[in-house]
């Protein structure tokens, strides 16, 4: 038995992925003709593989001289990224062209289910791996990987059962993908209406500049029109606090204290703390716990990262920050949840990433420039009242998200036990049978 399969279930096999259909390299059409491009033909690249099991876009299409100098493949091919960043799997929707970076299986369907194959080809990134070994740029050539073998059952209705299973789940979860991608438009939208028309006494936003002119005045400070209660702030004007965090790290076994890194930030004013590294409290000053409303700005990272922005909500008794995160804790006047919403959104992105300096690959953006950086400043109550309404709309985003978690790790604990035969699909073949009329 081999490495990657140390058993065999009953009725499986392990064929080389050239027995179960064609195998084809791709190319290039010379890019210095560009009468080969801008055509109707989707031409692939490794960026276009992973998006899913269906390869419904590609960032080039090729002419028909382009088409007579390249590779094709026909719908439900599956294609797998075998130079560079390897193991990326895409399956055909229509046919198509692809580049050198990818090989192609166009499935022989007397012996291979297209659907089973793609889904047992996205096991195969460990595999390419070991194969391509230490090289500077990873390879596994077209005899290499015509070689790996797969696991897979004899029976082919087996096969569209286990792919039929996984691709069940690959549907909800595109499902939950487009709904919160659909839900951080409409977030976007209700923030930068919440940050530049606010909201009234009646509890709702108020008319927009264009209906309303005169409930909007011209800010001193360069925001443009603003509601008429509200004033304008640089943050180092009511800021009564800053401070980098520490620079130790390292922890016990036991120990409780997490450390909030860069990586944890995220645009949208939300952090990641799945994955967030301990570290011993014995090593961090007293100081520098987070308290709700604590502001967290990522200082140093790359240009396009930098001035990451969050805000600290509730208890943050067992969590400190290290020391590419500034901590900002503002007077009673101004929310830190409030600030955090401005900075992180649309207007407030454009207007810090001004502040960068550095080089294309290290960026810096310090207090010095950063306090001068002016935010509106509406009524602690109407600031509340904002803050509010994000929350909500983050909730249930919040919520899709784990959901969309769950609908993860289903799929690959069931990828794991339906590609292997730990679970069979055999006792659903059996029900099938019975139910359906002779």
């Amino acid at each position: 038995m081999s490495e990657a399969y140390p058993y065999l279930p009953e009725g499986w096999y392990k064929p080389n992925l050239d027995e179960l259909g064609s195998i084809c390299t791709g190319n290039t059409p010379p890019t210095s003709d560009q009468s080969n491009y801008g055509g109707a033909l989707p031409f692939v690249g490794p960026s276009d593989l992973g998006r899913g099991r269906w390869i419904n876009s590609c960032s080039e299409r090729l002419t028909r001289k382009g088409e007579l100098l390249s590779r094709t493949a026909d719908k439900d091919a599956v294609l797998v990224s075998c130079i560079g960043i390897l193991g990326k799997v895409g399956q055909a929707s229509e046919r198509l062209s692809f580049n050198q970076q990818i090989n192609s299986m166009q499935p022989n369907k007397e012996k291979v289910d297209a659907g089973f194959l793609y889904y047992a080809s996205s096991r195969l990134q460990g595999e390419l791996n070991k194969l391509a070994g230490l090289q500077v740029v990873p390879i596994v050539n077209k005899t290499l990987f015509s070689k790996l073998e797969v696991l897979a059952p004899k029976n082919l209705e087996e096969q569209r059962w286990i792919a039929n299973v996984l691709n069940t789940l690959d549907t909800q979860i595109q499902k939950t993908e487009a709904l919160i991608a659909k839900l951080e438009k409409v977030k976007e939208g209700l923030l930068h209406d919440l940050l530049t028309r606010g909201i009234d006494e009646n509890d709702q936003l108020r008319p927009s500049p264009e209906q309303a002119p005169e409930r909007y005045k011209e800010s001193q400070l360069g925001l443009g029109l603003v509601p008429r209660e509200w004033a304008c702030v640089a943050i180092g004007e009511t800021a009564t606090s800053t401070t980098l965090g520490t620079a130790n790290r390292g922890a016990e076994s036991s120990a409780k204290t997490k450390l909030i890194k860069m990586g944890n930030l995220n645009w949208g004013n939300t952090l990641s703390l799945i994955n967030v590294e301990s570290i011993s409290a014995r090593k961090v000053h007293g100081s520098l716990f987070l308290s709700d409303a604590d502001l967290l700005f990522n200082t140093r990272n790359t240009p396009e990262l930098v001035g990451k922005t969050c805000s600290w909500k509730g208890d943050g008794a067992f969590f400190t920050f290290d020391n590419n995160i500034l901590r900002i804790r503002f007077s009673e006047n101004l929310n830190g949840h409030f600030v955090a919403s401005y900075m992180s959104g649309d207007i407030g992105r454009r207007r810090i990433g001004r502040l960068a300096t550095g080089t294309t690959s290290v960026a810096a953006i310090y207090w010095r420039s950063l306090s001068r950086l002016e935010v509106p400043m509406p009524s602690p109550d109407e600031q509340q009242l904002i803050v509010d309404k994000v929350n909500s709309s983050q909730d249930n985003i919040n919520a899709l998200n784990d959901d969309l978690t769950s609908l993860q790790r289903l799929k690959a604990g069931l990828m794991d036990d339906l590609l292997t035969g730990r679970v069979r699909v055999t006792p659903l073949l059996d029900q099938a049978q019975i139910t359906t009329p002779a």
